[in-house]
């Protein structure tokens, strides 16, 4: 098996939440001109914020994985598909409302879904996002 050169390698971004060493995965990882960001939640320095607000904790989430896009060099304006995770089915005007406060001019695909639970039964809202920049991929070339 022939290893993967460097410049072609995802640049992956971590640090954001205590699972990520527990269970191995990245924020965010950069694949050709996207980049991918993980499940986030609104837990935040240690804490699960905004606690029986799920307008507020898709705010949270969402500012988390906004902030996962940094190091790329994207922000909100590059993202064209986010995903939204709901405990509860009550909770979609709330979400929707704050989906769109963020994302209204730039309208990327949204998908909703309600389960059952998440990792932290104070966690009403799991948001995962893509970005797309045409030339990322060039101008990651050559970084870990």
């Amino acid at each position: 098996m022939t290893e993967t050169p460097a410049a072609s390698r995802p640049l992956r971004v971590s640090g954001f939440s205590p699972w990520e060493e527990e269970f191995g995965f990245s924020r965010a990882v950069a694949a050709g001109d996207f980049v991918l960001v993980a499940g986030t939640t609104a837990f935040h320095d240690g804490m699960v914020q905004d606690e029986g607000d799920p307008y507020a904790q898709t705010l949270t989430a969402f500012a988390v994985a906004l902030k996962a896009l940094e190091p790329y060099g994207l922000s909100a304006a590059d993202v064209v598909r986010t995903r939204i995770y709901l405990t509860h089915v009550r909770d979609s005007d709330e979400v929707g409302r704050a989906h769109k406060k963020l994302f209204d001019t730039i309208r990327p695909v949204l998908t909703v879904v309600v389960v059952e639970g998440l990792i932290d039964s104070r966690m009403m809202v799991e948001v995962e996002l893509e970005a797309h920049r045409t030339g990322l991929a060039t101008s990651l070339e050559g970084k870990p």
